[in-house]
Parts: C-alpha cells; sequence; structure tokens
C-alpha cells in the first residue's frame, strides 16, 4: 500500500512517494502505517495509475543472470548438444538392427515358449568396416554404419505406451519427474540465449504420454521444452504470436524493463517466487526469440539441393530443423515420429514408417558430418520397448507383433559413441536382452555422460530428497563409448 501522507527524504514533493518500494508492503506494515486504513484506501483509489507506469527503470535495480547461460559440465564431454528421435509406438527391433535368422527358419511354427514364430520379411545385410547388420528398410541410414553404435540388449520394466514413454523421456514409472531434456539444460544451460535451450518437434497431437515427455516437473519451468507443431506451413503458425502486431520492439522492451523492476523491488521487500521468475525468463525469451526463431525455423534459406537431399516430407523437414537448431546453439532437441505400433500389417507398415525417416535420417548424419557438427552433436535413435518374435494374436493373414518390454534396440552415434559397434545381444529369437543388458537408467546415464555430465552428481534438491534421471540407479555403457 502507498504512503501518501508526508515526503520523506529523497521523496517528491506533494506527498506522493514515486519510490517503488513503498508500493510492496506486507500486511503488517500495511497496518502499521495506515491505522484504520479505510480512509487511506479510499484515497489510493483517486491517485492516476500514470504516476507508476511513468517511474523510470533505474540501473540500481539489477536483474540476476539467466538460468539458461552455459554452465561447465562435470568434465569435458565429447558432445554438446543431443538430438534424440523418438520411434514412439516401439519398433520391432528384429525387424530392423536385430537380426534373428532362426525365426525366418522356424516361420509359422510353434515355439516352446508359446506363440508361433514370425520371420521378419526383411533382409538384413552387412554394412562399413565392421560389418555392422541392418535391415534392408534402414537402408540409407545404413551407409553411415561406421558411425552408428547399437544397443541390442535394452530393456525396460512396462510394456504399455503410455507408461513406457514417459519412462523413457524422464526416468520416472510412477511421479511426474524432469524430462531428460529439462535436466541437460538444468546442468549445462544452452548456448543461445535467444531460443529455447530444449525444443520438441512433434507432428500435431500430443505425444502419448502428453507433455510430460518434455516438461520440467519440479525443476524450475525455464527448463521445460518448447513444444513446436511441425505441421503447420509457416513459422508464425508453428509459433504462434512469434510477432506482436500492435506494440512496436522499442516498447516491448521497455515494458519489460518495468515488469523486471516491478520483481525486483517485491523481491527485496518481500520474496522472491519461483512461478513467478519462470514466467518473467519465459516473457524474455519470447521477445529475444522474434528474430531469432524466425531465422532458425524458416527453411526456405536453405539451398534447394539440402532440401532435396532431406526429403519435402514430414520428418525431413523436422530433421532439417532439428540440425539448424543445434547448429544456432540449442542444447537439446526432441523430433517426435510416431506410428510404430504395429500390431498388424507389419510388413506393409513398418516399411512405410522407416521409410518416413531412413532417408531423412541419413542426410542428417551427412550433412553434420558436412559441417563439422557430428563429434559434437550426440544423436539417438529409438522407442519406448521393443517387439514379440512371434505373430500378434497367434497371427492373422497380415500379422504384426505384440509388446514386448524384455528386448529392444536404440541406436547412438555423434558425440562420444564409438562407430561400428554392436553392444549386447538377445536370445536366438530376440525374446529377452541376455547379455550385457542395458536399461533406460543405463541409457540415461550414458547419454548425460556424452555431454559431460555424472548421472550421479547432477541433482536438484525437491521435498525434502535429492532427485536426479537416474533415480539410484545407472551404469554408463563404457563399451559404446569412444
Amino acid at each position: 500500500m502507498p504512503h501518501y501522507f508526508s515526503s520523506p527524504p529523497g521523496h517528491a514533493c506533494h506527498g506522493i512517494s514515486t519510490d517503488l518500494a513503498d508500493y510492496f508492503l506486507t500486511r503488517r506494515q500495511l497496518l502499521s502505517r495506515v491505522g484504520m486504513g479505510v480512509g487511506a484506501l479510499g484515497l489510493a483509489s483517486l491517485v492516476p495509475a500514470q504516476l507508476i507506469a511513468e517511474t523510470p527503470v533505474t540501473a540500481d535495480l539489477k536483474i540476476g543472470p539467466s538460468p539458461l547461460l552455459p554452465k561447465p559440465p562435470h568434465f569435458p564431454g565429447k558432445a554438446k548438444a543431443i538430438i534424440h528421435i523418438f520411434a514412439q509406438g516401439a519398433p520391432s527391433h528384429v525387424d530392423t538392427w536385430d537380426p534373428k535368422p532362426i525365426l525366418t527358419r522356424l516361420n509359422d511354427k510353434n515355439l516352446t515358449d508359446g506363440g508361433i514364430a514370425m520371420g521378419s520379411p526383411f533382409q538384413f545385410k552387412k554394412y562399413g568396416t565392421a560389418g555392422l547388420e541392418i535391415s534392408e528398410v534402414f537402408a540409407k541410414t545404413a551407409a553411415h554404419a561406421d558411425d552408428l553404435a547399437v544397443i541390442r540388449s535394452m530393456w525396460t520394466d512396462v510394456p504399455a505406451h503410455d507408461v513406457a514413454t514417459v519412462f523413457m523421456n524422464t526416468g520416472s514409472l510412477r511421479l511426474t519427474k524432469p524430462s531428460l531434456g529439462s535436466w541437460l539444460v538444468y546442468g549445462l544451460g544452452t548456448e543461445n540465449q535467444n531460443l529455447p535451450g530444449f525444443i520438441a518437434l512433434r507432428s500435431g497431437k500430443l505425444p502419448t504420454g502428453g507433455a510430460g515427455n518434455y516438461g520440467s516437473a519440479f525443476l524450475p519451468g525455464t527448463f521445460q521444452g518448447a513444444s513446436i507443431n511441425t505441421t503447420a506451413a509457416t513459422v508464425q503458425q508453428m509459433i504462434q504470436n512469434i510477432r506482436n502486431s500492435y506494440v512496436s520492439s522499442g516498447e516491448q522492451r521497455r515494458q519489460l524493463d518495468f515488469v523486471h523492476q516491478l520483481n525486483e523491488v517485491h523481491a527485496q521487500n518481500l520474496q522472491r517466487e519461483a512461478a513467478l521468475e519462470t514466467r518473467l525468463e519465459s516473457y524474455e525469451i519470447a521477445f529475444r526469440m522474434q528474430a531469432e526463431a524466425t531465422d532458425a525455423f524458416d527453411l526456405s534459406k536453405e539451398t534447394e539441393a539440402t532440401r532435396a537431399t532431406y526429403g519435402n516430407t514430414q520428418q525431413g523437414k523436422q530433421l532439417l530443423i532439428a540440425r539448424r537448431l543445434v547448429e544456432r546453439g540449442v542444447r537439446v532437441v526432441q523430433v517426435w515420429h510416431d506410428g510404430w505400433d504395429h500390431h498388424q500389417d507389419l510388413r506393409e507398415k513398418l516399411s512405410a514408417k522407416a521409410g518416413e525417416i531412413d532417408g531423412p535420417l541419413a542426410a542428417l548424419f551427412a550433412d553434420l558430418k558436412q559441417r563439422g557438427l557430428l563429434d559434437s552433436t550426440l544423436v539417438v535413435w529409438g522407442g519406448e520397448f521393443g517387439r514379440k518374435p512371434t505373430k500378434d494374436r497367434n497371427g492373422y493373414e497380415n500379422p504384426g507383433r505384440d509388446h514386448n518390454a524384455k528386448a529392444f534396440s536404440v541406436v547412438m552415434a555423434g558425440g562420444g559413441i564409438k562407430g561400428g559397434t554392436v553392444h549386447g545381444s538377445t536370445d536366438e529369437f530376440g525374446g529377452a536382452a541376455v547379455t550385457d543388458k542395458v536399461h533406460v537408467h543405463d541409457l540415461h546415464a550414458t547419454m548425460l555422460h556424452c555431454l559431460g555430465l555424472d548421472h550421479t552428481k547432477l541433482t536438484y534438491r525437491f521435498n525434502g530428497r535429492d532427485f536426479r534421471l537416474t533415480d539410484v540407479a545407472g551404469e554408463v555403457v563404457k563399451p559404446v563409448l569412444a
């Protein structure tokens, strides 16, 4: 409540305070100053609002450093950024990265563990100097076999899409916890202060499991992922309200400076509020994005040859945007590629789905390498779990595969990864990981390690305990590291 009855030293004349500190009082301060208070409250309503709006911004009210500023890692990491391509729906590992010739020999036979064997309808060939075996559905990506590390012994806890998807992105089965991208930005900040540190590129609808897949949970909201709908035709449609049609850039800057000033006075006289600080930081990022984001998402600035290499498709567009973002210093880019849940018609549907990403992914590897960015960018492809080696529901005329939490594959490349590597194995049918098993927590620990973060030390105190992405588990998968 403002104080109007006298002019303290240094205050304006006419008995009206122009010190913003006098406009932020606790309830106790209010009662002690105004006594009965009724008359003062009535008087306050008569004071022109312009008196507050005209208060100049002073240099002695300091705004704290942005939480998104770059921070040193725990140790020198090979990668500085990550592109995570999430194949939501659970791709079949035995049809893509984990060949099982015995399934072909036993096709349509009853297996001792139950079910009818389903041999892969796709051919596998050896690629690269290490002879990495890869399915024909990824023939273009296979040209970069010497850059790839395939973990064939992945496993997770629950074969349900919503639970497993969130688990792969947050390391949590029950509690709402921060996403991998949020932890990375919390730990490392980001190189470009004019763009969000974590951007999720999705295709229209929200992913299975919701926005929590790229949320910050109990971490400050500044670290959550910025969700971008890449199905939109223009930058303005992808990032709604990216430009203010009514207020000039200079006026926006003046308004933001004034709001920051009010916040500092509030903090000095009362307390800092995390939700308010997050909102103000989001305003700052939105203001700075007006120029930077328009450029980063504008694919017309790429050459026709580059756009043709990625392909004029949704996934080609996403991966080209991803390259442009990491090139501009964005720390984490997640690309959502859904539609991998193939219970029926696997031959046709998996071939088509892999075809959507195979060419763009190969183009991404070539492009990053040509620009000298692959060594500093970790690229990860994979889904939330795998598929069974048997026909779903014991077969259809055009069968598919059911869910399998015991085995799946993840592909890694780029910064910190030893190319031409196969780690772990599944049993002879591909039903379960058996050697050098890698849990989701182990994968997260390895991804953090590539960017120079010790997963046991990247913690945040909440509700009286220190939380981390990997909970109380996780081991770095050292054999896949360069």
